[in-house]
């Protein structure tokens, strides 16, 4: 697909690098980016060309957060409704709810949250606002010493969407998520780091190229079903109730792969040799009711 406001690239490893491409604006968000990632993770990313997906920024920002010049309502949502939990809830998907009550960054998250593949942040700058929070579905944040990290909605009198209070505390805990929502500043790539937030800081020429090999570590050799599984399982199990939860769907992925990749992966290590994988992240079994 083409893009107004991403440029894609996958090279032969299927790593995906996903580059948000409004460097004049910074990369700041609109309709039209919110609706162009949703529809990348729903559609492009879930293609079995693609193994991995790193996201970075293009020029100086990775996302200097919302676009705040639009006319009306810049967060795209209609002034005319008056939702309630309720109806919300009852209207999910209703266009009319879909499209002018539901926060747009957090339909982003959950198309990225829901890709059975490694998503890695590589932040190469600025990444305020939903720039910020929009990286939190990812499972693994890069960032350049150059980079710089605010949830601010404090400052506009807003709240913290994009499903972030749901991944913020589970990445750094609630005391330092609390702080920093509390706070509204903006937070140096150190400041970052020490909080957990990020992975690993990088001089700015070797944040991109470290974030392409980490991914290729994870894909390559690997088995697109049991990468695909164990990330479902890691979110969905760190949530539940009880370990017993764990052990139900860890026992059907477990039966699933040990007749599927797992039959090539056992014969290659007694053989002593490279595995050869067939399953496809397209099609991975069911394990969760």
């Amino acid at each position: 697909m083409t893009y107004q406001t991403l440029s894609v690239e996958v090279d032969g490893d299927g790593i995906a690098t996903l580059t948000l491409d409004r460097p004049d604006a910074l990369n700041a968000f609109d309709v039209t980016m919110a609706r162009e990632l949703e529809r990348f993770f729903l559609t492009d990313a879930r293609s079995d060309d693609v193994r991995a997906v790193v996201v970075t920024g293009s020029g100086r920002a990775f996302c200097a957060g919302m676009d705040l010049s639009a006319e009306g309502n810049v967060f795209g949502l209609d002034e005319s409704q008056q939702p309630t939990p309720e109806t919300l809830r009852e209207r999910f998907d209703d266009p009319a709810y879909a499209d002018g009550i539901r926060d747009t960054g957090g339909r982003v998250t959950l198309a990225i949250h829901a890709l059975p593949k490694p998503v890695i942040a590589a932040l190469n700058g600025p990444a305020v606002g939903i720039g910020a929070t929009m990286t939190l579905a990812m499972d693994i944040r890069l960032a350049s010493t150059r980079a710089r990290i605010g949830f601010v909605f404090g400052r506009l009198g807003i709240v913290p969407e994009a499903c972030s209070s749901w991944f913020l505390p589970r990445i750094v805990g609630i005391q330092q998520a609390l702080e920093w929502v509390y706070a509204a500043e903006v937070l140096t790539a150190q400041e970052a780091y020490d909080g957990r937030l990020v992975r690993s800081l990088h001089e700015p020429d070797d944040l991109l190229p470290a974030a392409l090999e980490l991914a290729r570590s994870f894909v390559v050799g690997r088995s697109p079903v049991a990468l695909g599984l164990a990330k479902q399982l890691l979110y969905r199990n760190s949530a539940a109730a009880d370990p017993l939860e764990a052990h139900l769907s860890d026992s059907l992925a477990m039966f699933y792969t040990s007749i599927g990749d797992g039959k090539e992966g056992v014969a290659a290590f007694l053989e002593k040799r490279p595995p050869s994988f067939t399953g496809t992240a397209s099609e991975l079994p069911r394990v969760f009711p």
